[in-house]
C-alpha cells in the first residue's frame, strides 16, 4: 500500500498508476510448486524457473532497476524503486528470485565498477535471468570480516584465486559472485580487494560448490571452494586494495541504507512470505481452539500480538523516517536500527506462533494436522539465521552503540 506520509511527486504518481494496472493484469498463478519462505532458500530448478520468470516479467514491465541510469539497463527514474516495491507488496506477488543481486552486487557495480562492467552485468541482473550471490563469510572470518583469508595473486592481468567460502545462500545457481578476498597478506583492511566473479561457467574448472543442510531441510546454503581460478584484472571493483571500502557499500545496502541513496539498491520489500506478521498471528490464533476458546480469546496471547503491533508500527514509521534526508544526521542509525529490528521482530513473531499453537507446533511441513501447513516452524527455524545475516544483533548494537552513540568500543 502506498504510504501516505510521503506525498508522491507527479512522476511517482503516474508511475504508480501504471505500475498498479500492469500487476492487476499480470500478477502471477499460483506456482506449479511450493515455494520457500525466502528467495534465499531456491532449492529446485522449478522454484527457480517459477520465479525468474515472474521477474523477467516484472522487469520488462519497468518494475525492477527503475531507479538505475538507462544506459546500464535500468529505467532512469527518481525514487519510483519505492512505488514499484509498495505496488508489488500490496498486490502479494512473489519473491524475486535475485534478492542478492538486486540489494546487494548491483549498487556495488553501479558505485564502484567500471563502465564496460556495468552494461555487461547489470541488465541481466535487474531481469533476473543472471542469479548473483555474495562471498564474504569464511570457516574462519565471520563477523570479523576483514580476517578473510581467500587469497588472489596476481598473475599478469590475471589473478589466480585461492580459498573456502561459505553461507554463500544461491551459489547453487548463481552466475556471478560478489567476492572480497585478501591481495595482500600484510595488511588486514588494506590488503582487501574486491572483485566480480563468474563462478558457474568456472565449475569444476577451479569452483566447486557444495551444499550445506540447514536443520529446516533446506539447502540454500552453500560452501564454495577455490583452487587456482583464474579470473581478469577487469572483474576487480575500484583500486586495489580498497575492499574493505566497497564492501562497505555492499553491506550498507544488505542492512538497508540503500534506501538512502539514489539510485536505489533495487531490491524488493517482497523478499519472503507474508507469513510472519501481526495480522497473520491474529487469524492462526483466531484458527487454534481448544476446550471452546480459541487462542485469541486468551488475555497474555492477545496481550502479546497487540506488542507485536505496536513494534511493527515503530518499525514502518522508522523506515519512513528513514526517506527524509533532513533526519539523516547519521547514514547507518536508521538502517542499522531498521535491520537489527525487523530481524527481531520476525523471530518474536514466530515465536509467539508456536506458542499459540502449543503441542501442534512440533508438526512440520507435509502433515496434514499442521496448523498453517506446517508455514510457523519452518519460519521460527528460518528466523534465527536473519538475526545473523549481515553481522548478528550483537554487532549491530556495537556498531549502534559506538559509531552512533558514540560510546566507549566494546573489549
Amino acid at each position: 500500500m502506498a504510504d501516505k506520509q510521503i506525498q508522491d511527486t507527479p512522476e511517482q504518481a503516474a508511475f504508480r498508476e501504471q505500475a498498479r494496472a500492469w500487476l492487476a493484469d499480470n500478477r502471477p498463478g499460483d506456482p506449479p510448486v511450493r515455494l520457500p519462505q525466502s528467495a534465499l532458500e531456491i532449492m529446485t530448478q522449478e522454484q527457480l524457473a517459477y520465479l525468474q520468470a515472474w521477474q523477467k516479467s516484472a522487469c520488462d514491465a519497468g518494475l525492477v532497476g527503475c531507479d538505475y541510469p538507462v544506459e546500464v539497463g535500468g529505467g532512469g527514474k527518481t525514487d519510483c524503486q519505492r512505488v514499484a516495491n509498495e505496488e508489488m507488496l500490496r498486490a502479494r506477488t512473489p519473491y524475486f528470485p535475485n534478492i542478492i543481486g538486486l540489494g546487494m552486487a548491483a549498487p556495488t557495480v553501479f558505485y564502484h565498477g567500471q563502465d564496460a562492467l556495468k552494461q555487461r552485468l547489470l541488465p541481466r541482473l535487474f531481469s533476473g535471468e543472471d542469479i548473483w550471490c555474495q562471498g564474504f563469510s569464511e570457516p574462519g572470518a565471520g563477523s570479523d570480516l576483514a580476517s578473510v583469508q581467500t587469497f588472489a595473486e596476481r598473475k599478469g592481468d590475471k589473478w589466480v584465486i585461492n580459498g573456502h567460502k561459505v553461507w554463500t545462500s544461491l551459489a547453487h545457481f548463481a552466475e556471478w559472485m560478489i567476492l572480497l578476498l585478501r591481495t595482500d597478506k600484510s595488511h588486514k583492511y588494506d590488503g582487501l580487494s574486491y572483485f566480480v566473479v563468474p563462478i558457474r561457467s568456472a565449475l569444476g574448472k577451479g569452483v566447486t560448490v557444495r551444499p550445506l543442510i540447514k536443520m529446516t531441510g533446506e539447502t540454500g546454503f552453500n560452501e564454495v571452494i577455490f583452487e587456482d581460478l583464474e579470473v581478469d584484472d577487469a572483474f576487480r571493483l575500484d583500486e586495489l586494495g580498497k575492499g574493505w571500502q566497497v564492501a562497505m557499500t555492499t553491506l550498507a545496502h544488505e542492512r538497508g541504507a540503500g534506501q538512502l541513496v539514489t539510485p536505489r539498491a533495487g531490491g524488493m520489500t517482497n523478499k519472503s512470505s507474508h507469513i510472519t506478521t501481526a495480522s497473520a498471528l491474529v487469524r492462526l490464533a483466531q484458527a487454534t481452539a481448544s476446550d471452546g476458546a480459541t487462542a485469541a480469546d486468551d488475555p497474555l496471547l492477545r496481550d502479546r500480538m497487540m506488542q507485536q503491533f505496536i513494534r511493527e508500527a515503530g518499525l514502518a514509521a522508522n523506515q519512513r523516517r528513514a526517506r527524509v534526508p533532513a533526519l539523516q544526521d547519521n547514514p547507518m542509525r536508521l538502517s542499522l536500527q531498521n535491520k537489527l529490528l525487523m530481524s527481531e521482530i520476525a523471530q518474536d513473531t514466530a515465536g509467539l506462533a508456536m506458542d499459540i499453537q502449543g503441542a501442534a507446533s512440533s508438526l512440520y511441513l507435509g502433515d496434514p494436522n499442521a496448523p498453517a501447513g506446517g508455514q510457523w516452524p519452518m519460519a521460527y527455524m528460518n528466523s534465527f539465521g536473519f538475526t545473523i545475516a549481515a553481522g548478528t544483533s550483537e554487532v549491530q548494537r556495537n556498531i549502534l552503540g559506538e559509531r552512533v552513540l558514540g560510546m566507549a568500543k566494546s573489549k
